[in-house]
C-alpha cells in the first residue's frame, strides 16, 4: 500500500538561527590637521579598498553655482603637480587599481581601490589629487562637453524629471531643491570657479578616510600619517540650512513630456534623516510597502493589477533633511488607476496594524540584505562612509539587525501615519499631457511644467 502522499510545504525546513557578523576590529584616528580616518582589516581578498570624503557637496553652491562641487570632483582626477591623467591611468594599471570620482549634496569622494600590496602607491596618489590637483584646462573643456551631453539626455529621461520636481516642491528654496545645473550654467563654469572650491572645500579638517582591505591598519595609518599630515586643516565652511514651511493638502505636478507612452508617477512626502529615532522604523515600514521586491505595492500593481514592472519605494536622506518617495512607470491609459493604487496601499499602511507573519518576513529580509552588503570590501566601506559622515553612534552597524527585530507592529503604524502622508503628499506625473493630464487631476489641481523646469501656463 503506497503511503499517502505530503503536501510540499510541510516539508519546507524552519528558518535556522540567525548567524552572527563577525566585526572585525575598527580603528579610528585624527591626525593632527583634524583628518579623521577609519581603518578596518578585512584579509580574507588580498586588495584594499579606500575613499576619501569630503564634507561637501552640492548642496553648498547650489543657490549661486549648482552642480559645482561635480564638476570640480570630476575634473580634480585629471591632473595633478606631477602627474598628467595619462600618466595617473598608467600608475593605477600598474598597481592593479582604480580611481573613481564623484559628488552628491551633501559630500564628494574620491574613491581608489588597488591589490593590497600597493598600499603606498595608492595613498600616495590619493593624496596627491586632494592635494596638487592642478585642474588642466583641456581637460576641463572635455569635462564639460560631456557634462553639457550629459544635461541633454537628463532633460528627455522620465526618472530624471520627475525626481528633480520632488526636490524642486518638497525643498523650495532650500540649497537641497536644486538637483542639477542647467546647460547655460555649466557653459558658465570657470576654470577658477573650480579651484575656488577645491581650496575652500578640500582640506583636511573638512574630510574623512576611510580604508577596509587586506592591510595592517598600524602601517597603513603610518602611511596616511606621511601622505596626509601636511595636508592644511583648512577651515570647516558654513552650509545654508533655511527652513521649509510644511504644506497642506495633496499637490499635483505634470511635467509635459511629449511623445511618450508611457509615464513616470511619484508620491512624496518630507520625511527624515538617519539620525531621526523613526529612522529604523520607517525602513521597515517603506520595506512592508514598497521597498522590497515582495512588498504590498509590487503585489498590487505589479503582480495583481499588471500596470507596471518594477514599482518602488525609499527613504532618502539627505544630511540635514529627507523624504519619503513610491514611483513606478506605467502605461498612459493607467496613471489614474496606479495612482489611486498607490495611495490604497499608502492608506492601508496608515489604519491597519501589520501582521506578526508579514513583518518577520521583511525582518528577515532586511537583516539578510544588511549581512550581504557588509560582506564586502566595497560594501563595508561604503556602510562606514555612511556612519561618520552622518555622525551616527558608534555601534549602529553592531546594532542594526537588533534593532530592526526589535520594531513591533506598533512601531510600524506609527511611522507609516507619520510619514507617509497620504492627505498631504505631493503628487508628480511625468509624461505626455495630451494623454495623462485628465487622470493626473484627478488627484488635485495640475501645475503644469516644461521639460525645462519652467511653468507653462
Amino acid at each position: 500500500m503506497n503511503a499517502p502522499e505530503t503536501s510540499n510545504s510541510s516539508l519546507v525546513p524552519a528558518l535556522g538561527a540567525e548567524r552572527p557578523v563577525v566585526w572585525p576590529a575598527r580603528h579610528v584616528h585624527h591626525l593632527s590637521n583634524g583628518l579623521q580616518v577609519v581603518l578596518v582589516e578585512a584579509h580574507g581578498v588580498p586588495r584594499l579598498t579606500l575613499e576619501l570624503l569630503v564634507r561637501s557637496g552640492n548642496a553648498c553652491t547650489a543657490l549661486s553655482n549648482p552642480g559645482l562641487a561635480e564638476m570640480t570632483a570630476t575634473v580634480v582626477r585629471t591632473g595633478t603637480a606631477h602627474r598628467s591623467r595619462r600618466q595617473i591611468e598608467e600608475d593605477l594599471r600598474r598597481i592593479g587599481g582604480a580611481v573613481s570620482t564623484g559628488a552628491g549634496a551633501d559630500s564628494s569622494t574620491l574613491a581608489a581601490d588597488a591589490l593590497a600590496e600597493s598600499a603606498k602607491p595608492l595613498v600616495d596618489l590619493v593624496a596627491e589629487i586632494a592635494r596638487e590637483a592642478v585642474f588642466p584646462a583641456g581637460e576641463f573643456e572635455r569635462e564639460r562637453r560631456q557634462a553639457i551631453e550629459a544635461l541633454r539626455l537628463e532633460r528627455v529621461t522620465p526618472g530624471f524629471l520627475a525626481g528633480e520636481r520632488v526636490r524642486r516642491q518638497l525643498f523650495a528654496n532650500h540649497p537641497y531643491a536644486v538637483v542639477s545645473p542647467s546647460i547655460e550654467q555649466v557653459e558658465a563654469y570657470r576654470l577658477e570657479d573650480l579651484r575656488a572650491f577645491y581650496a575652500r572645500h578640500w582640506s583636511a579638517a573638512n574630510s574623512l578616510l576611510v580604508a577596509v582591505g587586506d592591510f595592517s591598519a598600524a602601517r597603513l595609518l603610518a602611511e596616511i600619517e606621511r601622505a596626509f599630515g601636511a595636508w592644511p586643516s583648512g577651515e570647516i565652511p558654513t552650509f545654508d540650512d533655511p527652513a521649509i514651511e510644511a504644506s497642506r493638502g495633496r499637490r499635483v505636478h505634470l511635467v509635459h513630456l511629449p511623445g511618450t507612452n508611457q509615464a513616470r508617477v511619484v508620491i512624496a512626502n518630507p520625511a527624515i534623516t538617519r539620525r531621526h529615532p523613526d529612522w529604523i522604523r520607517l525602513g521597515v515600514a517603506n520595506a512592508i510597502f514598497g521597498g522590497a521586491f515582495h512588498s504590498r505595492l509590487v503585489a498590487n500593481i505589479r503582480e495583481q493589477k499588471g500596470y507596471t514592472y518594477s514599482p518602488s519605494s525609499a527613504v532618502h536622506a539627505l544630511r540635514r533633511r529627507g523624504w519619503f518617495a513610491t514611483q513606478a512607470a506605467v502605461r498612459n491609459e493607467v496613471v489614474g488607476p496606479a495612482l489611486a493604487e498607490m495611495f490604497y496601499e499608502l492608506d492601508r499602511m496608515r489604519t491597519l496594524p501589520v501582521a506578526a507573519d508579514e513583518l518577520a518576513e521583511i525582518q528577515n529580509y532586511l537583516a539578510g540584505v544588511f549581512s550581504l552588503g557588509v560582506a564586502t570590501q566595497d560594501g563595508l566601506r561604503g556602510q562606514l562612509a555612511n556612519l561618520y559622515l552622518n555622525e551616527l553612534p558608534e555601534d549602529y552597524l553592531e546594532t542594526y539587525r537588533q534593532r530592526v527585530r526589535g520594531v513591533t507592529a506598533s512601531d510600524v503604524l506609527e511611522a507609516a501615519r507619520k510619514w507617509m502622508d497620504s492627505p498631504n503628499a505631493l503628487v508628480v506625473v511625468v509624461g505626455d499631457r495630451e494623454h495623462v493630464a485628465t487622470q493626473a487631476a484627478l488627484f488635485g489641481e495640475v501645475t503644469l511644467w516644461d521639460a525645462s523646469g519652467n511653468r507653462i501656463g
